[in-house]
């Protein structure tokens, strides 16, 4: 009876898991809102983002310029046009560094430049938004595509967390980091960019964890399809794929599917977003509000359900999500079907 006793107030507790995290929540929510506090005022603090060419970091720069914000705007090419066109829609408040996020040198030489170029209020944030895109299958990437990307994607925000964290810190301030909805979504054909955000959001998660003791915020961004907003994607046709392989690879892949994959991954870019907006109002927020978010979950309406869902459902479940999209169906009729009517019908030995 002991036992029986115990399962059923087992169950029951389980039973009231659920209510109780919706009430804390709810609640949670409805203390933020009371006392929420003002949100950060931008004069006297500044803000260092990296990958300002283009982009969310372009917009963003101007953003945070506006608002009054000291700006340092980290970009690969400070002569280019991205740069200088920068330059001239801000302000006297807002300064071009050049910064590739892979170089030691740079990373250092910015940090000098912004130790002296430092407002009253410090340096409240570092924004790692320097990154680059690139889709192919993983039999289609070589080591160096992978090594390319996450030392870029990943190394790059580390190198540059490192460096900065201690102005940060002094003035309990916020780091952001810009991740993917693909840091958690295995899609086909984004191995090498799943990777590289995988790695930057376990970075940031203990990030957090340690920044806590010292008042310092850390967020992450996750942007869904902004392709087309950002011209981050990298397109590509069927001779910079096939060129690449080599005899073993063309026996596998073919050019009709190389073909099918090119027009599926362009198709899916064009159904994405074709301005930054959702994104750069994640970033304020982030930076501004006095109680941001952990995470941003930045993507339409229609998905939002389906990604905070998904983290939690079996992986099962998940992979077979997959098979609803044409070019899955596509594939294996093109690639396995076909590789495996081959083999059966070469002579026994």
């Amino acid at each position: 009876m002991a036992n029986m006793n115990s399962f059923f107030s087992t169950e029951q507790l389980l039973c009231i898991i659920p209510f109780l995290a919706v009430f804390l929540l709810a609640f949670g929510k409805l203390y933020s809102r009371r006392y929420c506090g003002s949100p950060v005022d931008g004069h006297g603090s500044a803000v260092l983002i990296t990958g300002c060419d283009s982009g969310f970091g372009y917009e963003l720069a101007r953003s945070l310029d506006h608002k009054g914000f000291v700006v340092f705007a980290g970009c690969l090419f400070p002569q280019g046009m991205g740069a200088q066109s920068l330059a001239r829609e801000s302000s006297g408040n807002l300064k071009i560094l050049k910064l590739d996020v892979t170089s030691n040198e740079d990373v250092q030489q910015a940090k000098k430049t912004v130790k002296e170029n430092l407002p009253e209020n410090g340096l409240w944030a570092v924004v790692n938004n320097a990154g680059i895109s690139d889709w192919a299958e993983i039999e289609w990437s070589t080591i160096e595509d992978f090594r390319h990307m996450v030392d870029i994607n990943l190394f790059g925000c580390i190198r540059m967390t490192v460096a900065f964290l201690p102005l940060v810190r002094a003035a309990k301030g916020r780091m952001v980091f810009v991740s993917s909805i693909f840091s958690f979504f295995n899609c086909l054909n984004m191995a090498t960019y799943s990777v590289s955000k995988r790695g930057l959001e376990a970075f940031a998660d203990c990030l957090r964890v340690e920044m806590d003791s010292f008042g310092v915020k850390v967020s992450i961004i996750q942007p869904g399809n902004f392709g087309q907003a950002t011209n981050i994607v990298k397109m590509k046709t069927l001779s910079d794929i096939w060129n690449k392989f080599d005899d073993e690879r063309k026996q596998v892949f073919n050019r009709d599917y190389i073909e099918l994959a090119i027009e599926y991954f362009v198709y899916t870019c064009k159904m994405g977003f074709t301005n930054a907006d959702k994104v750069i109002a994640a970033m304020l927020h982030a930076l501004t509000a006095p109680h941001p978010k952990r995470r941003y979950l930045v993507v339409s309406a229609m998905d939002q359900v389906f990604f905070q869902l998904y983290p939690f459902l079996p992986t099962a479940l998940t992979d077979s999500v997959f098979s609803v999209s044409s070019i899955y169906a596509k594939r294996k009729e093109m690639l396995y079907t076909k590789q495996h009517t081959v083999i059966m019908n070469q002579p026994v030995k």
